[in-house]
């Protein structure tokens, strides 16, 4: 089993390690309804405020969607085609192919920034680009990519299993919802 107590960590710069591009701003009036996910400023439904049928120059895959407006700092990973508000940025690696599984690791460790901006420190676009982040290095105290990889697609596969055993349980006990 693989313990992040068992790694070396240093801080990194959010640009050191990722490209940011902005999302594109786009109003209500210039929506149309579509199947298309529009990735706005909020803490849920995985960032999905609405679904429209006219993608702009923010339209993008396997990437990370972090907010520095609206929910500040919330972050999304975001394997399909969608399109991005004016208040999320995008956040592809730059040394690594992007991936599921190091994206779903830097999400939670960039969430860890967000006790830190409240209403009157903003997480603007420069701060976003400055912000120290601690992740597990490699020996030559680079990111461990494979490291984050290997610990996202563990811990996963023992969610996974739990659900398996769960429902395993509640099949041969009928369920558990039994009425008197």
């Amino acid at each position: 089993m693989l313990k992040l107590s068992d790694r070396k960590w240093n801080s990194f710069f959010l640009s050191d390690v990722f490209t940011i591009s902005a999302g594109k701003r786009l109003t209500k009036a210039d929506m149309d309804k579509g199947n298309i996910p529009f990735i706005g400023a909020t803490d849920s439904n995985n960032g999905i405020t609405n679904w429209i049928s006219t993608p702009n120059a923010s339209a993008d895959k396997n990437v990370l969607g972090v907010n520095y407006n609206g929910s500040v700092v919330e972050n999304f990973y975001h394997g399909y085609y969608c399109v991005f508000s004016d208040d999320v940025k995008r956040l592809h690696l730059k040394v690594v192919k992007d991936n599921k599984y190091i994206l779903l690791f830097f999400k939670t460790v960039i969430l860890q920034q967000k006790v830190k901006y409240t209403y009157g420190y903003k997480f603007n676009g420069h701060r976003m680009e400055r912000q120290k982040i601690l992740v597990p290095v490699d020996e030559q105290s680079n990111p461990d990519y494979a490291f984050m990889e290997e610990y996202i697609k563990e811990r996963e596969e023992q969610l996974i299993q739990k659900y398996r055993e769960y429902i395993g349980k509640n099949t041969q006990t009928g369920g558990g919802t039994e009425t008197p």
